[in-house]
């Protein structure tokens, strides 16, 4: 199993800050975001991407992430899918096995709903193939579809392709509609990617994205989830991921050194 830590984590720092950083906190892999790499090769190159992860000996498995490709409608939806296919093309690119796409189908009706996600996931996957990249599709608790893993799971089996499976983000799948036992429809076919965090003290109902904490310090049951992947002996990327303005304020180095230890523990990994 991979660990890695999202950039997300330290979003107020620089795509190079984040690499030397991370690996200079003993964190060998890191979850790309998306936003962050693109500033970095606007002012670079992709070379220039290519000798800083191999500089400090980083892997770049999963990035995040991509929205708006599966209901949105007219200029909206042209600017998502042409974002969306120079996005496949950079992680063509840099290796970058997945790239998370985010299950944020907007209210229409129902039937509209579902059939415009279909449709948009066979079409997404079809490019991802031709660029030999992976999709993993994130469930997202306030969506009008796919707000759940049941749903999610049997979008990816429609679909059918090996470039489609799941990503399981534990904070949506906390405080969204799935439930415990929708954690057995996962399989290590079909779970792509997997970020991690952990809430205190927050209801569920009320729980936003900055409430996020390090896996293992709040509330949320995260055996039964560990347990699970150990069952289907899950082996791909583990990141934990946290949109909290508060640790956005920890140097890169010391979340670094602080997330990857957490993973650690987790997972009863030792340091190498």
């Amino acid at each position: 199993m991979q660990l890695a830590l999202s950039q997300v984590c330290s979003l107020d720092s620089g795509f190079a800050q984040d690499v030397e950083d991370y690996a200079a906190g003993k964190c060998r892999a890191i979850e790309i975001w998306m936003t962050k790499l693109e500033s970095f090769i606007e002012a670079n190159s992709l070379d220039a991407v290519r000798r800083l992860l191999e500089e400090h000996q980083v892997a770049a498995p999963a990035a995040a992430f991509q929205g708006g490709l599966l209901t949105s409608q007219g200029d909206a939806r042209r600017e998502a899918w042409d974002l969306f296919a120079r996005r496949l093309d950079l992680c063509r690119e840099l290796g970058i096995e997945v790239l998370i796409v985010a299950c944020d189908a907007a209210p229409l009706s129902a039937q509209q709903d579902l059939e415009r996600v279909r449709v948009s996931l066979r079409q997404a996957a079809e490019e991802a193939q031709r660029r030999e990249v992976r999709l993993a599709l994130e469930p997202q608790a306030k969506a009008s579809v796919g707000n759940n893993l049941q749903t999610a799971a049997a979008l990816v089996e429609e679909v059918s392709s090996p470039h489609l499976g799941l990503c399981l983000d534990v904070f949506h799948y906390y405080v969204g509609p799935s439930k415990a036992e929708d954690l057995g429809l996962l399989s290590r076919d079909n779970l792509f990617h997997v970020q991690l965090c952990d809430l205190a003290d927050t209801p569920r109902e009320f729980a936003a994205d900055g409430d996020r904490i390090l896996p293992g310090d709040g509330d949320i049951p995260l055996q039964p989830i560990l347990d699970r992947l150990d069952q289907i002996g899950y082996d791909r990327c583990v990141s934990i991921e946290l949109m909290n303005p508060s640790i956005w304020r920890i140097p890169p180095r010391q979340f670094g050194e602080i997330g990857i230890t957490a993973l650690r523990m987790l997972f009863g990994q030792a340091e190498p």
